[in-house]
């Protein structure tokens, strides 16, 4: 198998046209430290996107930045830590659930559409995607959106891309924007509390006009002896301070909670973006499970009756990372049960590469979604050849 390496977006779309002429699927990879995310990779040629690279466009005033796919997101967030800003939905490193080297992307944040804690505040990352440019599968160069937010009529190029793992376009650019860096932060964090008495303390905090940035809960062995309620506090130092002493008393029927500084904040929040309380030992499958916060408690305590599990809390209870053996097929029939009482979806984000295979790793869609997928599947990339099946079997 071949392993290509394209300079500029005319080569990508130079192999992506031999490809289709070959009837040659090709796998498309930034930086490599996603790979277990998806249905296992299909049989075929690599196309990386890593020496695509380097920042097109950084306009600090206008808060917006556009950068080639194979941008090491470090770099990125070195120039944006320049001007005090971010990029605001907290991207999660992968490297610490997979196991895996390499340097995270600007173009595989946008693929995976993986949002951190502070999503709860400001939002998805494909919320902030505004632009991009991606081959598709017929080898054509295509742009959509820019460096402003425009209201769109018709199909939203830009947010279809945003999470689509590759599967419709390889992207060669995107565009995102910006916020102001936070200067100071604090966490509160309340001991002892149960997982029901957990989540309404998160949604009480999340309904105060305090404007928390991160809500968590780590149950008792979960990152700790103790089980942990955290909130999470930004910006000025004066506000700061000021809404952590009003969520105190806002919040005092939860307990006295102890507070954590700037550089505690920052360590603890990345472990929770990053899932690492879950994520050794490694033999153990990594489930993401959306579903209302207020439920969130109720669906894990069925799994938890059906299946050997641990778990913590993100998104005020929005969003439970929940480990399971690894072996059949990884809890996927109790906890889709118990996901289906809600709205809810359940994700695999770990596994072996057989149960990747063998189970639906995303949440399987009725017919008539499922009929749509394959339909824009096939308007985009009418072979089949781009990541072919990293989402669902045979699309």
């Amino acid at each position: 198998m071949s392993v290509f390496t394209p300079a500029t977006e005319a080569d990508v779309a130079d192999i992506v046209r031999d490809a289709r002429t070959r009837k040659a699927p090709l796998n498309i990879v930034g930086g490599g430290t996603r790979a277990g995310l998806g249905r296992p990779a299909a049989s075929g040629d690599t196309l990386s996107t890593a020496a695509l690279s380097g920042i097109t466009l950084y306009e600090p005033a206008e808060m917006v930045i556009s950068a080639k796919a194979g941008t090491p997101l470090r770099e990125i967030e070195a120039a944006l830590d320049e001007k005090a800003q971010i990029l605001p939905f907290e991207s999660m490193d992968f490297r610490a659930l997979y196991g895996t080297t390499g340097e995270p992307t600007i173009g595989g944040v946008a693929a995976s559409g993986a949002s951190g804690p502070r999503r709860v505040q400001s939002g998805a990352a494909r919320d902030q995607l505004i632009g991009v440019r991606f081959v598709n599968g017929r080898g054509e160069m295509v742009k959509s959106g820019g460096r402003v937010v425009k209201n769109v009529t018709g199909l939203d190029l830009v947010k279809i891309n945003g999470g689509a793992l590759g599967t419709l376009g390889v992207l060669t650019e995107v565009t995102f924007k910006l916020t102001p860096a936070p200067r100071d932060s604090a966490t509160l964090v309340f001991e002892g509390l149960d997982d029901p008495r957990a989540v309404a303390c998160l949604c009480a905090a999340m309904g105060s006009p305090f404007e928390v940035g991160g809500a968590a809960h780590l149950p008792a062995g979960v990152g700790g002896d103790v089980a942990r309620t955290v909130l999470r506090i930004e910006h000025f130092p004066e506000s700061v301070a000021y809404r952590c002493d009003k969520l105190d008393a806002a919040l005092a029927d939860f307990g006295v909670p102890a507070r954590l500084d700037h550089a505690a904040t920052r360590a603890i929040w990345r472990d929770i973006r990053d899932v690492v309380p879950l994520a050794e030992p490694r033999d153990r499958a990594i489930w993401k499970i959306s579903v209302a916060p207020t439920l969130a408690p109720g669906v894990v305590a069925s799994i938890a009756r059906g299946i050997n599990a641990r778990w913590f809390y993100d998104w005020s209870g929005g969003l439970v990372w929940l480990a399971t053996p690894a072996e059949g097929d990884c809890g996927a029939a109790i906890i889709r049960a118990a996901v289906a009482t809600t709205t809810g979806h359940a994700t695999l984000i770990r596994a072996p590469d057989e149960a990747r295979a063998a189970v639906d790793v995303f949440q399987p869609l009725p017919e008539a979604l499922m009929k749509l997928t394959r339909g824009l599947k096939a308007s985009f990339d009418p072979d089949g050849l781009l990541n072919a099946g990293r989402m669902y079997a045979g699309v």
